[in-house]
């Protein structure tokens, strides 16, 4: 701040080009920092998150898969939440919290269902199609805070998503071709879909704890966290997961690091996503996460040997330039008339 008004007073073109020509470089640098943060933790996130719901793990010569959804929530939720309380008393500070705990009780229900049923839909679907269904989130978000938020959109706004929502019903048409069938399948799409209404219903209170509340980002991340922990370790305990759990670790020591590493990665890219939103706002930030889940579906075609027919290839071109397309243009006018009001 001092600098920048130094510079202003002596007023010479010649100081203020190299001081904008730092402050270019500068800004360009964080920005790279932050846009590989979000590539790094989210790409390294869905490998160990691919590689635990779907791979199978081998004890004396016996293959075992895991099966112990609530619990793998239970640990992202509680290393989430500890992550978003070091940031609160570091550099994220605040100030006081006053949303109402209905608010995040009812939010961070549906954020746990929703997490709970994507990780299970990756027991019966691969993981670019978890991707792919997942990047329709704008469809439910849009619906939900029209019939919830008595929200209203531009008619791009509208097409964008009528094109997200296209290629996604081409990723999931059924070929009338002799194929290999995967078990359970159909159940992984229903499962999908459900997380798809979770997110529309979590986005849907998020609104309305921003509109009457001014809730901030870090308080968001620890409240929900804090109560997701709370619905899952009840349920773990309740049904008795947690021993099985527990059990599973004990005879499969790598899927401790498995799990701990992922979970890491997943409050790490929380902060960056954070940080970019913050330093060069929500557009950066939405062209940063849609370009990550490309590469997503890229590596995990590449790692883990899942092969797209080439219909479910123009299928996710379709997907990803819709999401391109509303982050450029979709929120254009609602910003504008935020602004104006």
């Amino acid at each position: 701040m001092g600098r920048q008004l130094f510079v202003t007073l002596i007023d010479t073109s010649g100081i203020k080009g190299l001081y904008n020509m730092t402050t270019h470089h500068h800004s360009t640098g964080k920005l790279i920092f932050c846009a590989a943060g979000i590539f790094v933790c989210y790409s390294y996130f869905a490998i160990l998150q691919e590689k635990v719901t779907r791979g199978q793990y081998v004890d004396k010569g016996n293959t075992e898969k895991f099966t112990y959804m609530f619990a793998l929530v239970f640990v992202q939720c509680v290393v989430n939440c500890i992550f978003a309380k070091v940031l609160l008393m570091t550099v994220m500070k605040q100030g006081e919290d006053t949303t109402k705990t209905s608010y995040y009780a009812t939010c961070s229900l549906t954020y746990f269902l929703a997490m709970v049923c994507s990780n299970m839909a990756l027991q019966f679907v691969n993981y670019p199609t978890q991707v792919v269904g997942k990047a329709g989130k704008p469809i439910p978000v849009m619906i939900l805070g029209v019939l919830l938020g008595g929200k209203s959109y531009p008619l791009r706004k509208y097409c964008f998503v009528t094109l997200i929502v296209s290629g996604v019903v081409l990723f999931m048409f059924k070929d009338n071709v002799p194929s290999k069938k995967i078990e359970g399948e159909g159940f992984g799409q229903i499962l999908l879909l459900l997380s798809l209404i979770m997110d529309g219903l979590t986005s849907a209170v998020q609104d309305k704890m921003r509109a009457e509340h001014k809730t901030k980002s870090g308080h968001m991340m620890f409240s929900m966290n804090i109560w997701s922990t709370f619905f899952s370790g009840a349920v773990i305990l309740l049904t008795g997961e947690l021993l099985g759990f527990l059990s599973f670790l004990q005879r499969h020591p790598s899927a401790f690091w498995h799990i701990s590493t992922l979970s890491l990665c997943g409050a790490l890219g929380q902060y960056f996503i954070f940080l970019t939103v913050t330093e060069f706002g929500p557009l950066t930030c939405s062209i940063a996460t849609t370009t990550r889940k490309c590469f997503t579906v890229l590596a995990s075609v590449v790692f883990f040997g899942n092969s797209l027919l080439p219909r479910q290839w123009v299928a996710s071109f379709i997907v990803f330039l819709g999401l391109f397309l509303d982050s450029f243009y979709g929120k254009t006018k609602a910003v504008k008339k935020e602004i104006a009001n």
